[in-house]
């Protein structure tokens, strides 16, 4: 059995395994994905139900899960072949949200997890291909050194510019651009602004494919998917914003502080020094809110150890960067969240030199009061959209 979090004790959300932040924290993601059609309740529950007996087994719960997506998989392909092709494009959907969900807590990758992973990437270019709701494009994004980012490339829609805003959109610590879709980049396009959702050095394709591991200067990337939505015709490359979830809290203000052509900056929950954090994690033996196995730390950042992984670390400091930054600025975070205190939240926002910030606490009353709104994913993202659309005229 995985053992207590101390955190958990005081949740006040529902947790499908009571004693397993981690399972509890990827469940809920899913069901708020639900509201999207990433998920359905019916097939998580049918999943948790068999894993009850299992909670703490990671090869448990990769098994189930991928048991789950091939299933759907399956009958994707078999609907595609009858032309039935928006039914199968939400079946393919939601195979690709299993898929990962399964893949996220096995590190180091393995032959396993590396199939999965191709599984999924072939499901969401199927759904892109069928579904009639949004118009998806996969881009290469050229980089250092004759590298390429993965990333998507969905258009504006309920607009009539030739030329509409875009947001730059970044995965956080553990999360890909696929499930960065599938949880809400819908609503932004809704909202008349096209989003590119990048996988940058240590995410998704890039490390798992590609060996881009990650690094603290990140606005290496924000550099490069500006320089990329320039050569664009359909958007306007002088209004665009910058984004990002989780660590992505570091991410986004980073790029958004060194990288001046961003002209607003979302950080979808709080960061201020990354390295503290995992101290802290060691410290408490990993006996605390974690959304993925400690050694994913060390994979993303290609070392064998901790004490090389917090050396690695030195560099994920906002003291002294976001103070240089002059766009409009909002942070979201939850009152309740687990992973990162509000004392973070409240010394980024601080710090921030924007004259126009702004910050939105989500409470347990209202809901969206866990890390990134877990519980209730909805409410984070149509917030954030409804604040891009203004800051970037859309």
């Amino acid at each position: 059995m995985a053992r207590k979090p101390k955190a958990l004790a005081k949740a006040t959300w529902f947790t499908y395994f009571p004693d397993d932040y981690r399972w509890s924290a990827a469940v809920s993601i899913m069901y708020s994905s639900a509201y999207w059609g990433s998920a359905t309740m019916g097939e998580i529950d049918q999943v948790g139900r068999r894993l009850m007996k299992h909670v703490g087994d990671d090869n448990a719960w990769f098994r189930e899960w991928t048991k789950l997506a091939d299933r759907l998989r399956a009958q994707g392909m078999s609907e595609a072949r009858k032309k039935n092709n928006l039914t199968a494009a939400g079946l393919f959907r939601r195979a690709c949200m299993y898929y990962q969900s399964a893949e996220r807590f096995r590190t180091p990758k393995d032959k396993k997890a590396n199939d999965a992973y191709r599984k999924a990437l072939d499901c969401f270019k199927r759904f892109a291909r069928l579904t009639d709701r949004f118009r998806i494009e996969h881009v290469e994004i050229p980089f250092e050194k004759g590298k390429k980012l993965p990333a998507l490339f969905v258009h504006a829609e309920n607009t009539k510019k030739a030329r509409p805003p875009a947001v730059v959109y970044f995965d956080g610590f553990d999360v890909t651009k696929e499930m960065q879709y599938m949880m809400g980049a819908e609503e932004l396009v809704r909202r008349g602004i096209s989003v590119l959702i990048v996988d940058a050095p240590g995410n998704g394709e890039s490390i798992r494919f590609r060996k881009l591991y990650l690094r603290h200067d990140h606005e290496a990337a924000g550099s490069a998917a500006l320089d990329y939505l320039e050569t664009r015709k359909d958007v306007n490359a002088k209004r665009v914003g910058v984004m990002a979830i989780s660590l992505g809290g570091y991410y986004a203000p980073r790029n958004a502080s060194m990288e001046k052509r961003f002209k607003a900056c979302v950080a979808w929950g709080a960061q201020w020094d990354y390295q503290k954090v995992w101290k802290d994690r060691i410290a408490a033996a990993y006996k605390t809110a974690l959304s993925v196995p400690g050694h994913h730390l060390t994979w993303i950042f290609n070392v064998k150890t901790m004490e090389k992984a917090l050396v690695k670390l030195e560099g994920f400091k906002l003291d002294g960067v976001v103070q240089k930054m002059r766009c409009p600025f909002l942070l979201l975070h939850g009152e309740d969240d687990q992973q990162i205190g509000m004392s973070v939240a409240h010394k980024l926002f601080k710090a921030v030199g924007s004259k126009d910030k702004t910050f939105k606490v989500f409470t347990g009353k209202e809901g969206g009061a866990q890390h990134c709104q877990a519980d209730n994913t909805p409410l984070g993202a149509v917030y954030m959209f409804d604040w891009l659309k203004e800051k970037l005229k859309a």
